[in-house]
C-alpha cells in the first residue's frame, strides 16, 4: 500500500569504508545523501528520534513511549509488505527458467567439467595440468558453495522432497557437511538473527588466536581440512540415522575425489592425491572466508531485546560487494552483488536476486533506508586495519532510540 510522507520515517544514512551511522526522523523531508561524515569514533553507531514535539507530561510518558514505539512498528512493517509486493510481482512475472533454470543451468555445467579436470591433470605438462586444477577447484566451489547455499533455502526447486534430496548431496556429499545443523545455523540463526550479537552475528568466523595476516592470507588453505572436523563434532547435536546418512555421504564425496585421481588422473602416490585434493578444494577458500565476513563483520550489530525489524535489519546490517564473474558462478550473486537482496528474500535463487535487485535497491533508497554497497579492496583494506577491532573484541551494540 501508498504510504503518506507525513507518516514516513526517513533515514540519514551514512556509510564509510563499510560502516553505517544513521539518524532516524520522524516526519521529516527532503532527501539526505547516503554517503556523509564519518562515524563516530568509539565504532558505535547511534539512531536516535528528532524533530519530536515537546515531551508529555511525567505520568504519561510510559504510554506515549509505547504508542511511538507501536506506530514505528507498524510503519516499518508496511514497509516490508509494500516492498514484499513489489518483489512478489516481480517472481509471479518470472518464467521457471529465471527463477530456478539459470542457477540449475550453472550447477550442471559444473558436474559436466568434472571429467575434462580430471583428464586435465593426467599431463605432465604444466599448462594442462594448471588447467585442470582451476577447472575442478572453480567446479569443487560452485557445488559446495552455491549448490549448498540454495540448497539449504531450498531455492533450487519448489518441491520440499527434492529440495531435500538437494541437500544431501550438494552439502553432504560434496561439502562434507551435516545437512541438519548447517541448515539450522545458516537458515535458522543466521538468516533470522542477522548481526544480533550471541546469534547471527557472523561471530563463528571469528578466530581471535590469530593475527590479521595469518587470519586473512594463510587460514582459508586450511577450510577443506577444518569443514569435515566440524562437521564430525555437530554430529552430537542430530539424531543417530541422521548422523549415519551424513558420515556416509561425507566418506564417499571424499573418496570418490581421491579414488579418481588415483584412477583417472594418474596420481602415483597417496599423499600426491591428497595434495591435490587440498589444493582443488582450497582454491578459492580466501574469497570465501572474505565474503562471509565482508558483509556483515563491520555494520551496525544489535542487542536480542533492541533490535529493529527486518527491512531496518536487512538494510543496516548487510552489504553487497560488486559483480564478479568468477565468484558470481561460483558463489552465487546472493552472496557477492545481491547479498542485502537474498536476506530479505532468502527463498529466492540466485538469478532471481539478481533480477529483484533494481527494485530492492531503488525501493531503499526512496524510503531513505541504507543500500549498503562497497568493494572488495575497500573491505579487505578496512579488515586489515581494523582487524583488533572487527575480529578480535566484542563487536559494539547499536543504540536504537524511538523506533521499535
Amino acid at each position: 500500500m501508498p504510504l503518506e510522507d507525513g507518516d514516513s520515517a526517513r533515514w540519514r544514512g551514512q556509510q564509510v569504508n563499510g560502516e553505517v551511522s544513521g539518524t532516524l526522523q520522524l516526519g521529516s523531508t527532503g532527501d539526505p545523501p547516503l554517503r556523509g561524515t564519518p562515524a563516530p569514533s568509539d565504532g558505535r553507531t547511534e539512531v536516535t528520534a528528532v524533530g519530536r514535539e515537546p515531551g508529555p507530561a511525567p505520568g504519561d510518558g510510559d504510554a506515549t513511549s509505547r504508542r511511538i514505539s507501536q506506530q514505528a512498528g507498524q510503519h516499518e512493517e508496511a514497509l516490508m509488505a509494500e516492498l514484499s509486493e513489489l518483489v512478489q510481482k516481480v517472481v509471479r512475472s518470472s518464467s521457471w527458467w529465471e527463477r530456478h533454470g539459470v542457477d540449475i543451468s550453472i550447477l550442471a555445467c559444473s558436474i559436466l567439467l568434472l571429467p575434462a579436470g580430471f583428464l586435465c591433470l593426467r599431463s605432465a605438462q604444466a599448462i594442462p595440468f594448471l588447467v585442470g586444477v582451476l577447472t575442478l577447484g572453480v567446479v569443487h566451489h560452485t557445488l559446495t558453495v552455491k549448490g549448498s547455499h540454495l540448497a539449504s533455502h531450498n531455492a533450487l526447486t519448489e518441491s520440499k522432497s527434492w529440495g531435500k534430496v538437494w541437500a544431501i548431496f550438494f552439502i553432504e556429499l560434496c561439502s562434507a557437511f551435516t545437512v541438519e545443523q548447517g541448515t539450522y545455523n545458516h537458515v535458522k540463526i543466521h538468516h533470522g538473527y542477522t548481526n544480533i550479537i550471541g546469534m547471527g552475528d557472523s561471530s563463528t568466523w571469528k578466530v581471535p588466536f590469530l593475527n590479521r595476516y595469518v587470519y586473512m592470507f594463510i587460514a582459508p588453505l586450511a577450510v577443506p581440512i577444518i569443514t569435515p572436523l566440524v562437521a564430525l563434532d555437530l554430529l552430537r547435536n542430530v539424531e543417530w540415522k541422521a548422523a549415519l546418512r551424513t558420515l556416509c555421504c561425507m566418506f564417499l564425496g571424499l573418496y570418490c575425489h581421491y579414488w579418481l585421481l588415483l584412477h583417472v588422473s594418474g596420481f602415483q602416490s597417496p599423499w600426491s592425491a591428497l595434495l591435490c585434493m587440498l589444493l582443488t578444494r582450497s582454491l578459492l577458500a580466501h574469497p570465501y572466508i572474505h565474503v562471509n565476513i565482508f558483509q556483515h563483520i563491520g555494520l551496525p550489530m544489535f542487542a536480542p531485546d533492541r533490535k529493529p525489524k527486518r527491512i531496518h535489519l536487512m538494510s543496516l546490517g548487510v552489504l553487497n560487494l560488486p559483480r564478479n564473474y568468477l565468484l558470481d558462478w561460483s558463489f552465487g550473486h546472493s552472496l557477492i552483488s545481491c547479498h542485502v537482496e537474498h536476506h530479505l528474500f532468502p527463498s529466492l535463487s540466485d538469478n532471481m536476486c539478481l533480477k529483484i535487485k533494481p527494485v530492492v535497491s531503488q525501493y531503499l533508497k526512496q524510503k531513505k533506508l541504507p543500500y549498503n554497497e562497497d568493494t572488495y579492496t575497500s573491505r579487505l583494506r578496512l579488515f586489515l586495519q581494523r582487524y583488533e577491532e572487527l575480529m578480535v573484541h566484542a563487536p559494539p551494540i547499536t543504540e536504537l532510540v524511538g523506533i521499535q
